[in-house]
């Protein structure tokens, strides 16, 4: 039996047996990524989109995504490749791609405005040798990292991957341990911890996406933003006033067919709340 140490299930592994994510699995004794370079989806994307609004904007970059995730959002997006039952088939049916012909491709592109690469769709983290490798290919060619994610990992995970990353967007689902926990079978200190390290690392962006009746109050966006512009760098010296968060409307879908989208007043509202701390906050979705 092994232990994956890369986010906080901790999952113990027999031989063969995959974990929670759906794509890490224990081989000859040690617990590995079984969704590396196993491709489920590629598109060349504004920068806007991941969503990234202070880093290169007006440029392309190439995105990628495997399949498996650490979380069990019942709102995904992306449950196709995510957490789904169809998700979990795609280990014989994703295409390989190694890190060199990925880097290759991206090169291709920038005639077209790529500026590299963007690793996103699904959770990335829960592959994150993939991303090491690839992103360290990038950066020697010239190109630039992005790293879309549920900040679900490891600080150790990060430090891996960190200094191949230009750029985060990371999702900040909410700000009560219930939500995480209960709805979305998450950690927040865990999140809270990578986003704390990861400022001090590149340049990030965080989402939350408001769902009627779980994260919407105005107390919880004052306390969210409120600890983001608490950040500070390496020095210590506070720098989360200037970490841009996008507040995004949530559309029924999933799980959450039942729900109501987001009343697009209670957006513009919360992004006022959170601009009394926070210099650059975006609305999205509206």
């Amino acid at each position: 039996m092994a232990r994956c140490n890369v986010c906080f299930h901790h999952c113990e592994l027999n031989e063969g047996q995959t974990g929670f994510c759906g794509a890490r699995i224990c081989k000859d004794g040690t617990v590995r990524a079984a969704n590396y370079g196993r491709i489920t989806g590629f598109a060349l994307d504004p920068i806007e989109k991941k969503p990234l609004r202070r880093f290169c904007p007006g440029s392309l970059i190439l995105s990628v995504g495997s399949y498996g995730c650490n979380l069990r959002c019942p709102f995904c997006q992306n449950h196709g490749i995510s957490w789904s039952e169809e998700a979990l088939s795609l280990s014989d049916r994703a295409e390989y791609v190694s890190p060199q012909d990925l880097v290759r491709a991206a090169l291709q592109l920038r005639s077209r405005g790529n500026i590299g690469l963007a690793f996103t769709y699904n959770e990335p983290l829960i592959g994150y040798e993939f991303v090491r490798d690839t992103a360290r290919l990038s950066h020697e060619a010239g190109m630039k990292n992005v790293l879309v994610s549920n900040g679900t990992a490891e600080l150790s995970v990060l430090e891996e991957i960190g200094p191949y990353i230009d750029a985060m967007n990371i999702d900040l689902k909410g700000f009560s341990e219930s939500y995480y926990s209960d709805v979305l079978g998450g950690d927040l200190d865990m999140v809270k911890a990578f986003i704390s390290r990861a400022v001090q690392l590149s340049h990030v962006e965080l989402t939350t996406l408001i769902v009627p009746g779980e994260n919407d109050t105005e107390d919880e966006m004052w306390q969210l933003s409120s600890w983001v512009a608490g950040l500070t760098d390496e020095k210590g010296e506070c720098v989360g006033s200037t970490v841009p968060l996008h507040v995004s409307r949530f559309f029924p879908t999933f799980m959450m067919q039942d729900r109501a989208a987001t009343d697009v007043a209670l957006v513009y509202k919360l992004a006022e709340i959170a601009r009394e701390r926070l210099r650059f906050v975006y609305t999205g979705n509206c």
